[in-house]
């Protein structure tokens, strides 16, 4: 299974850095994932729903080891990325909502 595309949008928080989307073989989409600062680094967090004990359940995840390593680096460097960008200005703050983060299209 190989990640196709990985969509980032920044946020502006404390300990909340990025909204994550990840599609897998143009085929498979999984939505909500986050990048959370934490004191030992970044951390990527799946996405997950409360249950009616209170916590919080995964509700997609990876099931070896290995293949959350590979999805985690991969994502992180497209942060690091998507990041750098936003430092140099090469990012603008989308219209419709003051938090999310919107691509300059090089191309325009």
């Amino acid at each position: 299974m190989e990640i196709t595309e990985i969509s980032i949008r920044l946020r502006n928080e404390n300990k909340l850095k990025a909204f994550v989307n990840v599609t897998f073989d143009n085929q498979f989409a999984v939505k909500g994932l986050k990048i959370i600062q934490s004191k030992k680094g970044l951390l990527l967090c799946m996405p997950s729903r409360k249950s009616e004990d209170g916590a919080q359940r995964d509700i997609a995840h990876p099931i070896t080891k290995e293949f959350r390593s590979k999805l985690e680096q991969e994502i992180l460097a497209e942060y690091q990325r998507v990041e750098k960008r936003a430092e140099r200005g090469e990012m603008v703050m989308n219209e419709s909502d003051k938090e999310e983060w919107a691509y300059i299209d090089d191309e325009l």
